[in-house]
């Protein structure tokens, strides 16, 4: 009992730690899963707490649980509009890359480790693949807004590419523990099995359970749990059939996270705080695991691993992953910079402890390493990056909030709240006189931070706060009409002059290009003759989205406004 009660006592304690410890980490710019990881190495066996913990099937079984449960969450905060942008290239990084990262690593991790080959390429498998939690976290600060190409890509890579490194560890793993009877046809046969039952399984598995929620009549507290037991339940079914779990789960979030799904606010909110839950524990759990005067020894190659890792595996994985997709280079080199490691490859790297092979331990401190490295180095300059390369975005967005609301006998509705800036084509405008949907009602008027009487409400003012209950079906709409054009602009700095991101004004998407390039003097290719200035900007970036860039001569056009794939709105910014 004694035991017990200490358990519960250290337990409560680390995680209160690591949550107060979060409140320092953006404004000393340290990456927040980096400071849980922190926390865990100093409750160790070496730092104050003095915590001996050496269980690396325990560390495994907990780090695996809380993965499936972060990419269930992130699975279900994923947009299936991203998947029309981001899927393919995803794909290709998912697949292609983590088999380039793998050799090319690998190989070197052989040569400067004094490792068999097999050896080497286990360590570059094992950190192979982009982290789901620090991806997510990450790109989801109000300190980084980039465009939907970007994110997308990097999100829907860092929830499928698990499965490759899952494949080529286990792979590398049997080989060296029977090199004489291993067969690669079997491997590429269970690669298949893998990604097959695991598309399959999470794609039904999110449809049976969105299916089963909207019919079972069950307590409100009972909705999220029964949304998190059965997204558990679909990774170990996935897993026990030998398929991918990490897939399955991901992908049974996304399709639960876009359908009209009863008690989907309280769902969403109650799993937030469990991924969040599952990384502090996750990190904390690995940070115990680690003994760093072991690591010691090894630090100055495992430096040097990571450096070729970061500086040459990552660009030259994304590269080639990315070259059927003209990406423009910017985009690749960012995408290239933030392939950060986190707890997969903690995760992965305790398999060879439990599978009992040589140089386990070398595998896991090497490995830690790398992740360490990459959360500083990387984790820490993921803004700064997407400023450097000129892809920081302006929030193109009025909304401070959303909130889902069970109306009884309905789903899919939502409270959202906009703000109304100094500048909005909506100020003075009565609520009557709103161009909204006769879904949408407003609820309440904030202003001068009271909630004011309807009678009071008069005409919208600069600094209001407006809440409506809508439709989800009507949030674009409503997007687009409180859209953060009355904010104060964001601007980037170009020769030290700053200019407004979306260019000086709007122009006619329908007038010929030549015409734009007789105006100001420009100089286009035969291919803009005969077409309009929209369909020659689609011609030179295909897919485009909301902040891509053509540069013509010191102009640059720059699409402000999208509907679907559809452009609307085409911003001119000219020469300073």
């Amino acid at each position: 009992m004694e035991i017990a009660n200490h358990l519960i006592l250290v337990g409560g304690l680390l995680f209160i730690v690591s949550i107060l410890a979060s409140i320092l980490s953006p404004r000393l710019g340290v990456p927040l899963l980096l400071v849980f990881l922190i926390v865990g190495m100093l409750a160790g066996e070496e730092g104050p707490g003095g915590i001996q913990f050496h269980d690396f099937a325990l560390a495994n079984l907990a780090g695996t649980a809380a993965l499936a449960v972060v990419l269930f969450d992130g699975g279900m905060r994923t947009r299936m509009t991203t998947f029309r942008v981001g899927l393919a290239p995803a794909v290709s990084l998912a697949t292609v890359g983590v088999v380039v990262t793998t050799a090319v690593v690998g190989l070197f991790a052989a040569w400067c480790l004094d490792l068999t080959p097999a050896e080497g390429l286990l360590v570059g498998a094992i950190v192979g693949s982009t982290d789901a939690a620090a991806v997510f976290s990450l790109l989801h600060t109000n300190a980084v807004h980039l465009n939907e190409r970007v994110t997308s890509a990097l999100e829907i890579e860092s929830g499928t590419n698990d499965p490759m490194a899952v494949f080529l560890t286990l792979g590398l793993l049997q080989y060296l523990q029977a090199p004489d009877t291993y067969r690669w046809f079997e491997a590429l046969l269970f690669l298949v099995q893998q990604m097959g039952l695991g598309a399959l399984i999470g794609i039904f598995g999110g449809r049976a359970l969105a299916w089963s929620l909207n019919r079972l009549k069950l307590s409100d507290s009972l909705y999220p749990l029964m949304a998190l037991f059965s997204g558990l339940f679909i990774f170990g079914l996935t897993s026990s059939l030998h398929g991918s779990g990490f897939l399955a789960v991901y992908l049974a979030g996304v399709v639960l996270g876009n359908r009209k799904v009863r008690a989907f606010g309280g769902i969403r909110r109650f799993h937030d705080g469990v991924a969040w839950a599952s990384q502090i524990g996750m990190f904390v759990i690995l940070g115990l695991l680690v003994t760093p005067s072991k690591m010691l020894p090894l630090a100055i190659p495992s430096l040097i691993i990571s450096l070729v890792l970061i500086v040459v595996a990552r660009p030259v994985s994304v590269a080639l992953a990315l070259a059927p997709f003209r990406f423009p280079w910017r985009e690749q080199a960012y995408i290239a910079w933030v392939g950060l490691r986190g707890s997969v490859p903690i995760v992965l790297a305790t398999f060879p402890y439990l599978a009992e092979v040589e140089n386990a331990a070398v595998v896991f401190n090497v490995a830690f390493f790398i992740v360490l490295v990459s959360l500083v180095v990387q984790g820490w300059s993921v803004a700064p990056a997407a400023r450097l390369l000129g892809l920081q975005m302006p929030a193109t967005t009025a909304l401070v909030h959303r909130s889902d609301f069970d109306l009884p006998g309905t789903r899919g509705y939502e409270i959202v709240s906009y703000y109304i800036g100094e500048n909005s084509p909506l100020l003075g405008l009565k609520s009557k006189e709103l161009p909204i949907n006769d879904l949408s009602r407003i609820v309440c008027l904030a202003r001068r931070g009271k909630v004011i009487s309807y009678r009071e409400w008069g005409t919208l003012r600069a600094g209001d706060y407006i809440a409506l209950l809508a439709s989800q079906d009507e949030l674009p709409a409503l997007d687009e009409i409180f859209r953060a054009d009355g904010l104060k602009p964001k601007t980037k700095r170009d020769g030290g002059i700053e200019v407004p991101f979306f260019g000086e004004f709007v122009i006619d998407l329908k007038a010929p290009a030549t015409a734009l390039a007789d105006a100001y003097g420009l100089e286009l290719p035969d291919s803009a003759k005969h077409r309009s200035v929209v369909e020659f900007f689609a011609s030179v970036i295909p897919r485009p989205v909301v902040g891509d860039r053509l540069r013509l001569g010191e102009m640059e056009l720059v699409v402000k406004r999208m509907e679907g794939e559809k452009i609307t709105e085409i911003g001119l910014r000219l020469p300073h």
